[in-house]
């Protein structure tokens, strides 16, 4: 088994969701989860003789953004082997994640210092733009103090590649839920 490999998060074979666990746990220590069944999540992996080399997952929501409804997808949870960094295996998976999104638009926070991978990799990064993930109740910012993140972006549909500037400077409500506050 070797290639991008797509499977719903709740479908990856047992032996490459343990994989993809014990990656996690050693880039964010804690304990393991699962993302919210209701986001659809797409777990993507770049596989090699059965081992996982690099893995994300890709989060699906409706949003409603300048008075227009819009089908968005976002990055999460991405992570390379740490004996296989720099070898180009997450850029890869990144670049095949922004290809297959199947939304208007695939949009994420990521950390200020990331946004350079994130760019090599053909997301455009929005400037000014603020993501507002969270709930309605309880929201939490992409500005939020003691944040340094940035928004990151991959228009796909005619309608997305027109509207591109209405996502530039402006709080783009998310409300992805308490799972998983922010992309």
């Amino acid at each position: 088994m070797h290639g991008i490999l797509e499977y719903p998060e709740a479908e990856t074979p047992a032996g490459l969701r343990a994989q993809v666990a014990e990656l996690r746990r050693a880039a964010w220590p804690g304990p393991d989860f699962a993302h919210d069944p209701a986001l659809r999540p797409l777990s993507l992996l770049l596989v090699d003789d059965g081992t996982v080399l690099a893995a994300l997952d890709v989060l699906h929501k409706e949003l409603d953004h300048a008075g227009e409804r819009w089908a968005a997808a976002g990055l999460s949870t991405v992570v390379t082997h740490p004996e296989h960094r720099g070898r180009g295996h997450g850029s890869r998976l990144v670049a095949a994640a922004r290809e297959r999104i199947d939304a208007d638009l695939g949009i994420f926070t990521c950390d200020r210092p990331l946004a350079p991978f994130y760019t090599r990799s053909g997301w455009v990064e929005l400037p000014g733009t603020v993501l507002v993930g969270g709930t309605e109740a309880s929201p939490l910012a992409s500005d939020h103090p003691g944040f340094d993140k940035v928004t990151m972006a991959g228009f796909r549909s005619a309608r997305a590649i027109r509207r591109r500037r209405a996502f530039e400077h402006s709080r783009i409500l998310l409300y992805c839920g308490q799972i998983d506050r922010l992309w």
